[in-house]
């Protein structure tokens, strides 16, 4: 009982002790608020006396009205624009473009015209070309492939397709996007055109009547280049004049000393 007694005195002791501590032991005084340092207020002071406070007032808030974000209508991109086939695109939009006579080349009725390039140099123009190359694939359909980095003679005759023989006229910078796609002789687009018939279903029913290959068919003469050295001057592109006794251009394959395929290529 005595220690009891004294335990409890103890503790009255203690909390009278501490009595001026909170529970996180920090000391509670009772100090007046904290003031405005006497700079600020003769700076403000100023400001309502001149008159000038409302417009450095506007001036801050339009600043950090501007650092506000915009809506989602200004946000986007005005340069990121979709091609005019994707916006004005129904279900007739293929069947429509491949009815234009505008654009044909001619000769090429009964088959499907790729003009691409397999160089790297451009990655994006590389990669368009390749995946058209593979959504025809993928429906096992002969295409007429044009590789215009082969043979310079392509390039040449899809500018006269697309241009008319007076293609420096019409077209000034020479430039045209690839790939390019004719169907049944009839000028279809490039990559953006045929992705998107593709997706709507829309490429199946263009491709239909036309010849088809087999599944993972692979040329063996020149392994799906399309190309092959030339057989009458083993593409050095000299052929030697036995009556002149000279050396002379080879006629029969372009300027880098090849032919088409003759086992793939029909022409």
């Amino acid at each position: 009982m005595a220690e009891l007694g004294n335990n409890n005195n103890g503790a009255n002791t203690t909390s009278s002790r501490f009595s001026f501590f909170n529970r996180s032991l920090t000391t509670l005084r009772n100090e007046p608020p904290p003031q405005k340092p006497p700079q600020l207020d003769r700076s403000l002071t100023k400001l309502v006396e001149s008159g000038r406070g409302g417009s450095v007032v506007k001036r801050l808030c339009s600043f950090f009205e501007s650092a506000k974000p915009s809506s989602p209508e200004k946000q986007q991109n005005p340069k990121l624009k979709p091609s005019k086939f994707i916006e004005n695109s129904n279900s007739d939009s293929a069947s429509k473009s491949l009815d234009s006579p505008a654009i044909r080349l001619p000769g090429t009725e009964d088959r499907i015209v790729l003009y691409f390039t397999s160089l790297r140099g451009i990655r994006r123009t590389y990669e368009d070309c390749y995946a058209v190359r593979m959504i025809f694939r993928g429906f096992r359909v002969w295409v007429d492939e044009r590789d215009i980095s082969m043979d310079a003679n392509y390039r040449k005759e899809l500018m006269s397709a697309l241009f008319g023989e007076n293609n420096n006229n019409n077209n000034k910078k020479g430039h045209v996007a690839l790939p390019q796609v004719f169907i049944r002789g009839r000028h279809v687009g490039g990559a953006d055109v045929i992705k998107h018939m593709w997706e709507v279903g829309e490429l199946e029913k263009v491709l239909e009547g036309l010849p088809r290959t087999k599944g993972g068919f692979v040329c063996e003469s020149c392994g799906d280049v399309r190309f092959v050295p030339c057989g009458n001057c083993s593409g050095s592109r000299k052929v030697f004049d036995e009556d002149e006794e000279v050396l002379k251009r080879c006629l029969e394959c372009n300027e880098n000393g090849l032919i088409r395929c003759p086992n793939c290529c029909s022409s």
